[in-house]
C-alpha cells in the first residue's frame, strides 16, 4: 500500500485548502484511513479518520472546521480545511491501519499565516 499527499500549501488566516490522498494498492481493507498532522515541536495528532465501518472522528480542534472524504472509485481520501487557523500549521499526514500495519504517507504541509 502506498499513501501520496497532496494539496497543502500556504494560506492567510480564515482561509480553505482541500488535501487529498491517493491510496494504491490491490486488495486492501482498512481500519483506519484518514489525516494526521504534526507541528514543529510537537506529538504527531490525529485530525480526521475514517472507520472500516464508515463513521468519522475528528479532532476536537478541527470540528465543524475540517470535513473528510472519501472516493471510492478513485482511491482517495480528502480533507476540506475551512476557517483555517495559524494553529493548524503543521505536516499533515495520510495514514492508513489494516490490522497491525499501519502506512504513512510522505506528509504535505500546510502554513497558515497570521
Amino acid at each position: 500500500v502506498q499513501l501520496q499527499a497532496s494539496g497543502g500549501g500556504l494560506v492567510q488566516t480564515g482561509g480553505s485548502l482541500r488535501l487529498s490522498c491517493a491510496v494504491s494498492g490491490s486488495g486492501f481493507g482498512f481500519n483506519t484511513l484518514g489525516w494526521y498532522r504534526q507541528a514543529v515541536g510537537k506529538q504527531r495528532e490525529l485530525v480526521a479518520t475514517f472507520s472500516g465501518g464508515g463513521s468519522t472522528n475528528y479532532a476536537d480542534s478541527v470540528k465543524g472546521r475540517f470535513t473528510i472524504s472519501r472516493d471510492i472509485a478513485k482511491n482517495t481520501v480528502d480533507l476540506q480545511m475551512n476557517t483555517l487557523r495559524p494553529e493548524d500549521t503543521a505536516v499533515y499526514y495520510c495514514y492508513l491501519r489494516w490490522g497491525f500495519r499501519e502506512y504513512w504517507g510522505q506528509g504535505t504541509l500546510v502554513t497558515v499565516s497570521s
